[in-house]
């Protein structure tokens, strides 16, 4: 009897075999399952001892993977100077090889291996992870590609997120209406600040997507890696989810001394690079919420990988009183007019 596959997971040893078969790098002579997440990745080792890392593309439910453009958006960005992990090309210089799964193609798509710590909370990393995302958004300027690409607009980052979590299985009568009014609310909250800043964004610059590498001169420089979700979108988004990974995730929760500490660090660093309209700065808070509202989307379309209880009805209970209380969040103000 034939049973259908939401999603498999190859060994480390089959994705080096397939590398090795596919693309101009010599013999893999060992393999690292890293983690299972929106995609799965893989550490691999070549014999003249360099390592690739591998991303075997999840289905998602922002659309599919846009591999040509984000490939696109590395070289740009390389070009220009930025410390970013390249794409590798296959053997027949192609972005992505198709492999065929229990459960239907999935892309894999092989990348350089960055090298560097962890950005953690030690404020010179901090301040170099604000400025290397401020240098990101400046060499962004000017990519010229055709490729099919996302756009983190309301509708990719908000709308369609919430569209999939009102149709969650464990969502109920009683909390459908509560996170549609939510959304909505905040959708015409960005609407009324005016016109936004666009920049080419990175998509998911919380920190653990970046490497800190120290220069032979002691300077510290921010290398970026996982632009998966890369596209043209709002600057306030961009930034905004830094803060967003730092604030606590319950109804009473507070800045802490070490998060606004943080905070401050970061938003100093980008603005001595770039600057900020206050349209941009008012935006800040409620695109924090918004990407909640993007992360709960994702985990919704993923239950048929994850399972419903991912999202099980007291999560969703607390999400809503959580959004709620964002709703009059304000970010901490960091000397005169800054915020």
């Amino acid at each position: 009897m034939d049973l259908e596959i939401a999603q498999s997971t190859p060994t480390a040893a089959a994705i080096a075999k397939v590398v090795q078969a596919n693309y101009p790098l010599g013999e893999v002579v060992s393999g690292e399952f890293l983690r299972r997440s929106f995609n799965q990745v893989y550490r691999l080792t070549l014999a003249d001892g360099r390592r690739v890392v591998a991303r075997l593309c999840a289905e998602r439910p922002r659309g599919e993977p846009q591999l040509q453009f984000e490939a696109e958006v590395l070289r740009h960005l390389s070009a220009r100077g930025c410390p970013v992990a390249t794409s590798l090309p296959t053997t027949t210089e192609e972005v992505a090889l198709r492999i065929r799964l229990p459960e239907g193609e999935r892309a894999l798509m092989l990348f350089e291996h960055l090298e560097g710590e962890a950005t953690t909370d030690l404020p010179a990393n901090i301040q170099a992870f604000g400025r290397g995302l401020a240098h990101l958004h400046a060499a962004g300027e000017g990519l010229q590609s055709s490729a099919r690409r996302y756009t983190l607009d309301l509708d990719h980052l908000l709308l369609r997120p919430l569209q999939h979590l009102l149709r969650a299985p464990t969502m109920t009568d009683e909390l459908r209406p509560q996170f549609e009014a939510l959304g909505l609310r905040l959708h015409d909250r960005i609407g009324s600040l005016g016109e936004l800043t666009q920049v080419l964004c990175h998509g998911d610059a919380h920190s653990d997507n970046n490497f800190i590498a120290v220069r032979e001169n002691g300077e510290r420089q921010a290398v970026f890696f996982d632009f998966d979700d890369t596209g043209p979108g709002y600057l306030a988004y961009e930034l905004a989810v830094y803060p967003w990974s730092l604030h606590p995730r319950n109804v009473d929760g507070v800045w802490s001394d070490k998060a606004v500490a943080r905070w401050g660090h970061f938003i100093s660093a980008y603005r001595e690079v770039r600057p900020l309209g206050e349209a941009d700065l008012a935006a800040l808070a409620p695109f924090v919420a918004v990407r909640q509202f993007w992360l709960l989307g994702e985990y919704a379309g993923r239950v048929p990988v994850w399972g419903s209880q991912a999202m099980p009805k007291d999560y969703l209970q607390r999400q809503v009183k959580l959004l709620q209380q964002w709703e009059s969040l304000e970010m901490p103000a960091f000397g005169a007019g800054l915020i």
